[in-house]
């Protein structure tokens, strides 16, 4: 039997991740975690290291550049002058983003956006504006956010454009605001241009509502002439495509009939795309210009994960690259265009090459109505194929997917002796617009059938134990594990409900005001509590709440603004009165999902016991 990978290896904070390089390729940024007053798990904070020419990064010379005590940085980007990191943060998870900045040489830090209960989001920089960064605000009216413009010299903000309705805007590398989006009420979108900054928008053209989850606008190219985007207009999967400004004309650079584009490496000046991704049980990969055949070639050699591009120098001479693999950590690289070789910069979690972790295989199976599913199993190392105790692993969204690399969680579980089952059900993004079609209006429906069946399916295949299935998620996830305890509680022996709505009418009721200019978006998918109440009370878990019989442990952030804290309590409330056995876990300093370390652990604990006590897996105590 494999030792126990301790939840503190799995869940605690990486030892590093997230490298960036600076745009003169003269320094290394990163988040680490920091030690403050003898703490033992660390905080976040972003560090800075030189860049030594050949001989490379000087790790001796790494200094962290911030002083986070509370919830850590968790993402940020040089911006493109190279004096400043940027980053945003909130207050105990509440997503109310503000817009940060310091100094890697003088440690000096601003807040950038110092308003009250806004949510702020950066729209643009450009390597032609280095000292400047567009800015997304919604201080003027919670639902909208404006457009600001920052001068990071003087720190100035100036209001740009005030923002109409609009749900999302594109700058081209002028840093000009050029591109609109704006909703419609039966949820399509119109695309809006303009050729300058002080000319009016018109439209572009129209992104019908079956096709707005499959279609983005990804970038203007550097002459500004077209618009490149991911469009599912005429076909069934996302295409890359290019638009013509002037005429409107739209040309298909790249398309898959089985996946959808899942993004591209541009060209930094051009903003050509130089390869596309496109992911299916994989990532797959399509150069389209051959000026970067022989880099790719040399950056697969380097190692056997999946390679994702996770930063550049501006001259476009030094490339990092994260490589992601199932059965181990994340590794980064450092890759030399001009030589065709690359250096290792570090693995995120250097500890779990201690321990045996297990592979994560795809699979698939036909649905009830015969639409093909497909997902991930990850078997426990040296427990065999057969008459497991399985965790339906549900992921959030819904409208994301599950996919093939390391999953802390389906390591977890398959070390602790239970087959990790992880089903892209319907609704779930990357297999086209119809298979997210096929989702609408199906939460707690046909979605929910489909995890059934991905247990059917497990158990005739003999991996299952079919008494011994438990129901886990976060977000729609939790909801799933709410529906599966309260629809089929004679399919799942226990659940796992993390921050899931039980009631999807107070659910669409109370979802943070910015979301506003996609709500019709989100009635289309789920429902409209105005005019669907019954219906949407009928795939509600708390409307069968009597029905529930057996155990459940439930999480929640105190601080979420997407599910609310009384989504959880209403559910707790009903089970206390029917005196269903259950477990209650309120974070008060966590939001959608748990930040911090501590409570990151506290909860993978209770939920390791849990799930011995009803499964039989085994527990690290």
């Amino acid at each position: 039997m494999v030792d126990l990978i301790p939840r503190s290896v799995l869940f605690g904070n990486p030892e590093r991740t997230s490298p960036d390089i600076s745009p003169d390729g003269s320094a290394l940024a990163w988040i680490a975690p920091r030690f403050f007053d003898g703490r033992a798990d660390g905080v976040l904070n972003l560090w800075v290291a030189p860049i030594a020419g050949e001989s490379g990064v000087d790790w001796a010379a790494a200094r962290a550049v911030t002083e986070d005590t509370d919830r850590g940085i968790r993402a940020f980007a040089w911006a493109h002058d190279g004096r400043h990191l940027l980053y945003v943060q909130d207050i105990g998870g509440d997503e109310n983003w503000r817009l940060y900045d310091v100094d890697p040489q003088s440690h000096r830090r601003r807040d950038l956006t110092p308003f009250e209960g806004i949510h702020a989001t950066i729209i643009g920089t450009s390597k032609r504006r280095p000292s400047q960064v567009l800015v997304g605000i919604n201080a003027d009216n919670p639902q909208l956010h404006d457009v600001y413009r920052l001068d990071l010299e003087s720190g100035a903000l100036v209001k740009e454009i005030a923002n109409p309705g609009y749900a999302g805007w594109l700058a081209d590398e002028d840093l000009v605001v050029r591109c609109a989006i704006e909703p419609v009420p039966d949820g399509s979108f119109n695309v809006l241009v303009r050729d300058a900054a002080d000319g009016p928008f018109r439209q572009l053209l129209t992104i019908p509502a079956e096709d707005a989850t499959s279609t983005d606008v990804v970038s203007f190219s550097g002459d500004g002439r077209s618009l490149l985007m991911i469009s599912a207009a005429g076909s069934d999967t996302g295409r890359l495509t290019r638009v013509d400004l002037a005429t409107g004309e739209e040309v298909t650079l790249a398309a898959d009939p089985e996946a959808d584009v899942a993004g591209a490496l541009l060209h930094p000046d051009t903003r050509d795309p130089l390869v596309v991704m496109i992911l299916k049980d994989r990532m797959e990969y399509v150069v389209l210009d051959p000026s970067v055949t022989d880099d790719l070639k040399a950056v697969r050699a380097l190692h056997p994960g999946d390679p994702s591009f996770s930063g550049r120098n501006d001259a476009d001479t030094t490339w990092l690259i994260a490589f992601n693999v199932d059965a181990g950590s994340v590794t980064y690289f450092m890759y030399d265009r001009t030589s065709k070789t690359g250096t290792p910069l570090f693995s995120a979690r250097p500890a779990l090459e201690g321990y045996e972790l297990a592979a994560m295989e795809p699979f698939a199976f036909p649905a009830r109505d015969g639409l093909v599913i497909h997902g991930y199993v990850t078997f426990p190392p040296g427990l065999g194929r057969s008459g497991l105790p399985a965790v339906v692993n549900v992921h959030g969204g819904p409208q994301v997917r599950d996919t093939w690399g390391y999953h802390p969680e389906a390591q977890w579980l398959a070390n602790r002796g239970y087959l990790c089952v992880q089903v892209n059900y319907r609704g779930s993004t990357g297999y086209g617009k119809a298979f997210i079609a096929a989702g609408d209006r199906e939460w707690g429906g046909k979605m929910h059938d489909d995890l059934v069946d991905a247990v059917d399916y497990i158990a005739a295949q003999g991996w299952a134990d079919r008494s011994r299935v438990a129901i886990y998620g976060g977000s729609y996830g939790g909801y799933a594990a709410l529906v599966g305890a309260a629809f089929t509680p004679d399919v799942f022996c226990c659940a796992v409900d993390i921050v899931g709505p039980s009631n999807l009418k107070t659910l669409l009721e109370t979802v943070p005001p910015y979301w506003a200019p996609m709500i019709a978006q989100l009635y289309r998918r789920v429902g409209n509590p105005e005019t669907d109440a019954d219906f949407l009370w009928s795939r509600s878990p708390l409307s069968r709440a009597h029905d529930i019989r057996i155990p459940l442990l439930i999480a929640q952030g105190a601080n979420d603004p997407r599910v609310k804290q009384a989504e959880s309590e209403q559910i707790v409330a009903a089970l206390t009165e029917a005196g269903i056995d259950h477990e209650y876990l309120l974070f008060p300093d966590e939001g959608h999902g748990f930040a911090k370390p501590a409570n990151r652990i506290k909860f993978y604990t209770a939920a390791e016991r849990f799930l011995a006590k009803y499964l039989g897996g085994r527990y690290e105590a």
